[in-house]
């Protein structure tokens, strides 16, 4: 141990002593732009492929990487491939119909340029990500015979299973379709035809995916059916033709860059929390939304909150088509904001009854439905009309006036030459080795003039890994970080895992499939500080994508469900310190990101409970600016604490209190630290909070919702609203420039409050089995 303290330090001086040249000690020239030949296949299809899953029962033997075809595949478009997709799927004992869920057996089913004919489902197993040729994205087109109940089946149904499915909806995380497109049109229009059935759950995202759809009068074909689950984001999807577009209904959704042309309704709302869908175009369809609604009561549930921003639609009769009238009441609440329409006669309108919103060639700045709430006063005004309409700083706008979105970054047209391999240059990724010495000299050597690869793998470090900016990261199937060790061990003296960037610096920071973990306990660490700011002019060169943190409830972490049975309170059950800290200078672009302190074991049959501590979850003082879409769970102080904060546009976000709360009460079993500006807690705030911000401002929640389902693991709680007392907490210096849309709370009292003072009332906004306001502003 004392051997290797002065090379760690070595590899530092050496990384402090190449930042100003932004390029590793073995570059000569930045890495430019791809350089791959046409027609050339994608990068991923031709690389050495390493990566192992070493807590697998057969390590050496089994696959990550699947090619299809090398499971016999043709990709013709006339031979039936189905069965070597399955192959190529299932080989290994991967997880499936009797697993529950599963970390050992992660692969990359890849699909290489071609058209691959299918006869019937493709059931996609747990810890999966289907990718295809990012060059020349491959099709599933399915057969005119195709039989089962979608092409690609995140959650398949048992046959004679009573409803019962491969997977519980709500735990079903986990998986990534990228790069597809999937042709219905070989089915006959009048048949049931749907893309894909993706009942997901966090973890999980469908990015660069078509489906094409017959436009035949009376077709009954659909892109994506999803009726339950607990997730998620989508982004960069296109819907050509069919019956419905998407038909959602899960507990809550970010839908990023949504485009459906040619289809009856282009989205079919069957219920929800909350969805924000930002960035929507909607083409010659006949109606935009239409939106399936209950009641105030909590056995009546339907769409509860729709979040719109940023959508152009054109040729279509109705843009938002309710399945009743509201009557003056909170049946579900709508936000549209920043809606552009030609030849859209009537905007808001109930299915057969009247027209609430009249349309035509228009553009809408804010309009709602629903309560709205100003300042601290406690009073709703039910609203049906114009609403307060968020001031959006600039940085945070593209050039034509929409919140910016950035696509998983992917390298498309980069060749093989131009990645490097973390296992290729020493590291060992079998979760018992310290690579931290290998990794940082990967880092070292070759940042700004490759992409660096992390063969799927376990990567146990015990030091902090310093990223320089100008570094893009690529992981395979969610390749694992384990930090470690004595150097984690102080909440004093807490310690990155990852340092992305030092303290002022600018450049590109793109980390995309990875995660990031522990081996318990681990009370001092912080798993990502983030410190990087994009250049001038480059919005959103510094972020994560499909990147995740997991603390406990996995095999390798000594936090599962032997070690942090439910209930307990074990010191050595500390998972870690702190999620993400975006530091002052720093700016930061997280799309699909889920900050997960384990409330059950993945690996454990049956998943059962366990009690596993983390402090926070996403501290941020930066200035900006900021795009957060994703969520943050289980942290025993916060899930989100805003401090010194500027410029955040976030939405959809998620967050659930800690089930073992308030025995013991927050911020217990942990401490609070000054020097990281916690909240403070007292007799009747005793539970973490979900979002907290402290002297901040210009702070845009386009969507959110935050849940209390527990009070120490008893649910009766949730009815009477007392699981805790309040939630979500601005001070009264930051209040004047924070604007919320869409919040919908449970077994909270109070949904929002202002300097610890409760001010919305969450039994007056009775919204199915979530409580929903549609709009606050101070």
């Amino acid at each position: 141990m004392w051997c290797r303290l002065p090379l760690l330090f070595l590899g530092t001086v050496l990384y402090s002593s190449h930042v100003a040249s932004g390029l590793g000690l073995s570059c000569t020239t930045p890495l430019g732009g791809g350089t791959a030949e046409p027609g050339e296949p994608y990068w991923l299809e031709l690389i050495q492929h390493r990566g192992t899953s070493p807590f697998n029962p057969h390590p050496s033997s089994y696959q990550v990487f699947r090619n299809v075809k090398d499971y016999g595949a043709a990709g013709d478009g006339v031979t039936d491939d189905t069965a070597a997709i399955r192959a190529a799927m299932a080989s290994g004992g991967r997880c499936g119909v009797t697993c529950g869920s599963s970390t050992i057996s992660p692969a990359i089913v890849y699909f290489p340029r071609g058209t691959y004919l299918v006869s019937s489902a493709i059931e996609t197993y747990y810890y999966t990500q289907m990718i295809g040729d990012a060059r020349n994205p491959p099709t599933l087109l399915a057969s005119s015979n195709f039989t089962g109940s979608a092409v690609i089946d995140a959650d398949p149904y048992i046959p004679n299973g009573w409803g019962d499915q491969w997977f519980l909806n709500e735990d079903n995380l986990f998986r990534s379709v990228r790069n597809l497109i999937i042709d219905l049109r070989r089915v006959p229009s009048g048949e049931n035809a749907i893309g894909l059935h993706w009942q997901v759950a966090q973890a999980t995202s469908l990015v660069n995916v078509v489906v094409e759809m017959s436009t035949a009068s009376g077709t009954n074909h659909q892109g994506i059916f999803m009726e339950n689950g607990s997730g998620g984001f989508m982004g960069d999807i296109v819907f050509n033709g069919g019956k419905i577009g998407i038909e959602v209904g899960n507990q809550q959704f970010t839908v990023r860059n949504l485009t459906v042309n040619n289809a009856v309704t282009a989205v079919s709302g069957l219920w929800n929390w909350g969805f924000t869908f930002q960035g929507v175009t909607i083409n010659n369809c006949q109606v935009g939304f239409a939106l399936a609604i209950g009641g105030p009561t909590r056995s009546r549930q339907g769409v509860g909150s729709e979040v719109i921003v940023d959508a152009v639609v054109s040729d279509t009769p109705v843009f938002v088509q309710s399945s009743d009238s509201s009557n003056g009441t909170l049946p579900y609440s709508l936000l549209l904001n920043n809606i552009q329409l030609t030849n859209v006669p009537i905007v808001v309108g109930v299915a057969g009854g009247a027209t609430i919103l009249a349309g035509g060639n228009i553009t809408i700045a804010s309009w709602g439905q629903g309560n709205v709430y100003t300042g601290t006063d406690g009073q709703k005004t039910w609203t049906q009309g114009d609403i307060v309409s968020a001031s959006k700083p600039l940085g945070l706008l593209d050039s034509a006036g929409k919140i910016f979105g950035k696509g998983h970054p992917q390298y498309a047209n980069y060749a093989p030459h131009q990645i490097v391999s973390v296992k290729s240059q020493g590291a060992k990724g079998d979760g018992k080795t310290d690579d931290t010495r290998a990794i940082q000299d990967v880092f070292n050597r070759f940042a700004g003039c490759k992409i660096i690869f992390f063969d799927a793998g376990v990567y146990y470090v015990t030091n902090t890994i310093i990223i320089p900016a100008g570094t893009q990261i690529v992981g395979e199937a969610w390749s694992v970080i384990l930090a470690g060790g004595r150097n984690f061990q102080s909440h004093t003296s807490p310690r990155p895992v990852i340092r992305a960037g030092t303290v002022g610096s600018k450049g590109t920071m793109e980390i995309n499939d990875l995660l990031l973990t522990t081996v318990g306990s681990a009370p001092g660490a912080i798993m990502i500080e983030w410190n990087v700011h994009d250049p001038a002019g480059q919005q959103g060169a510094a972020g994560l994508w499909d990147t995740h943190i997991r603390l406990g409830g996995a095999i390798g972490t000594n936090l599962q469900s032997a070690d942090c049975p439910s209930g307990s309170v074990n010191a050595a059950c500390q998972a870690a310190f702190l999620g993400i800290h975006l530091t002052a200078k720093s700016s930061a672009y997280f799309e699909g990101t889920w900050v997960w302190t384990a409330d059950h074991d993945l690996d454990a049959s049956g998943s059962g409970q366990i009690s596993v501590f983390a402090g926070r979850g996403i501290l941020s003082q930066s200035e900006g600016p900021v795009w957060l879409v994703g969520t943050a769970e289980h942290a025993a102080l916060y899930q989100y604490n805003l401090v010194n904060a500027r410029n955040h546009y976030i939405g959809f976000v998620q967050t659930e209190t800690p089930y073992y709360q308030p025995l013991p009460p927050a911020p217990a079993p942990l401490g609070t630290e000054p020097a990281y500006h916690d909240p403070t807690f007292s007799r009747s705030i005793d539970s973490a909070w979900a979002f907290y911000i402290q002297s901040s401002s210009n702070i845009l929640i386009f969507g959110a919702g935050f849940y209390s389902f527990f009070w120490n693991y008893d649910k009766a709680c949730i009815t009477p609203l007392n699981c805790q007392q309040q939630i979500f907490n601005i001070d009264s210096k930051s209040a004047p420039t924070v604007t919320v849309y869409g919040l919908s709370t449970i077994g909270t009292r109070y949904q929002l409050s202002v300097d610890h003072h409760g001010v919305v009332n969450a039994s007056s906004n009775l919204d199915g089995f979530q409580d929903t306001l549609t709009a606050w502003h101070y």
